[in-house]
Formats: structure tokens, C-alpha cells, sequence
């Protein structure tokens, strides 16, 4: 069964067309990684996707539902949920407040929390700590970890190894891995392509608002447009 399914996406800002009858899948558990240039439309279609944005034309379907008119905060009762570029996190909240709004739209468990800090120590060590006070990465893994803590079965992750440091990168996309091997479907807006590429199963290419290229993350890795256009070679 596919999870989601684009079909026709368009989305216009006044009389430009930014992304413009794009179609697009995401399977259960599996990581799609979505390159391209700046402008080329990614963002948008991600924020499409967590009902920010509304299209102008085409269908959105989720686990084989019409998205169209389901509220942003319905779609993450839904299952779906997206990282911002950015990270997004409420800087004046601390750590653990932030992680404890990653669950306002359901009931936090007991003990939940405490797993989700045994497996990322390092937001432990900072859980006092009030958000904007962290290091980009730190804020990218608390973006990252909160929404987790949704439930999700889809995530929308965009941009998020902007600005970090290459050691704090290598940190995020092993989260990233470790989210697909737990059974959590992502979607992964990525200006490094070849990290974005090597982790996912599969890629699609966007270009100023159109899908120009799809298939196994592998096989684009490896086509001479993708290597000069987005590999530097």
C-alpha cells in the first residue's frame, strides 16, 4: 500500500507557479529523498504536504486519504509530521517542554519521555535547558525528536543539516537512519545530495517546479546529470 500519493500537485504564489503538477510516492518504511536547486519548489511541496501551504490544483493522498481539507494539527493526529527548515523549536521552553508539545496532539505515556532521552543523551544532559540556547545541531535533534514523539508514521524532514558543522551533520542523518530502521516512513528535502542520496532508497530530482528525474536513490547517484548538476563532478 503507498502512504502518500501526490498526484497533479500545483501550488501558485500570486501569478507564479511554484511548483507546478508534480506527482510523488512515499511506501511504509521507506526513506525518499527529494534534491534539487534552490527555489526549485521543495519547500513548498513539503509545506503542502503538513497543511500549510494550500494547492492550487492536484490531490494529496494520505494512507489513502483525500489530505485537501484536513487541518495542519489533524494531519499529525493523522500520523504525519514535519521538521521545518529552521528546526522551529520554541527557544524561551526548555528542552523537555519542547519534547512534551511534540506529544500535545495525544497522551504522552510514562516513561516515554525518559526513553526518548536515554536514546538521545546529549538533549538529555541539556533537558533543563531552554531551547534557544542550544547549538544549531542540538536544536535540529530536538526538532527532529519532538516530532517524533507525534507518532508519526510519515516525516517530513526539510533541510535538516543547513548551517550545522560536518561532525554534527554525520549526527543527524545516523538519527535519520535509525527513524527509517524503526519502521517510520521519511521524506527528505536535502541540499546535500550525496549524503541524501546515499541514505535514501529512492530520489526523485526537482527542477523549477518539476520532477525532472526519479528512481532508485542509487541509480541517481550514479546518472551523469545528478553527478554534475548536484554531486560537484
Amino acid at each position: 500500500m503507498t502512504l502518500l500519493k501526490i498526484s497533479g500537485l500545483q501550488v501558485a504564489y500570486g501569478g507564479i507557479q511554484a511548483v507546478k503538477g508534480i506527482d510523488l510516492e512515499v511506501h511504509p518504511g521507506e526513506l525518499v529523498c527529494l534534491i534539487g536547486a534552490n527555489g526549485a519548489g521543495k519547500t513548498t511541496t513539503l509545506h503542502c504536504l503538513g497543511g500549510l501551504l494550500k494547492p492550487s490544483g492536484g490531490s494529496i493522498h494520505y494512507q489513502g486519504k483525500d489530505m485537501l481539507a484536513v487541518q495542519a494539527h489533524d494531519r499529525v493526529r493523522l500520523g504525519l509530521s514535519l521538521v521545518p527548515e529552521g528546526r522551529g523549536v520554541f527557544s524561551r521552553l526548555t528542552v523537555a517542554e519542547n519534547l512534551q508539545m511534540g506529544a500535545y496532539a495525544r497522551k504522552l505515556q510514562p516513561g516515554e519521555l525518559e526513553k526518548a532521552f536515554e536514546r538521545f543523551p546529549r538533549l538529555h544532559e541539556r533537558r533543563d535547558q531552554l531551547a534557544g540556547t542550544l547549538s544549531g545541531g542540538e536544536q535540529q535533534m530536538l526538532a527532529i525528536v519532538r516530532a517524533l514523539l507525534s507518532k508519526p508514521k510519515l516525516l517530513l524532514l526539510d533541510e535538516p543539516s543547513m548551517g550545522l558543522a560536518p561532525l554534527m551533520v554525520e549526527k543527524i542523518f545516523a538519527t535519520i537512519a535509525e527513524v527509517t530502521a524503526d519502521g517510520v516512513a521519511v521524506l527528505l528535502v536535502e541540499q546535500n545530495a550525496r549524503a541524501a542520496l546515499k541514505l535514501a532508497q529512492r530520489a526523485y530530482v526537482m527542477e523549477s517546479g518539476r520532477i525532472t528525474l526519479e528512481g532508485p536513490a542509487a541509480e541517481l547517484a550514479a546518472d551523469a546529470r545528478v553527478r554534475a548538476a548536484y554531486l560537484g563532478e
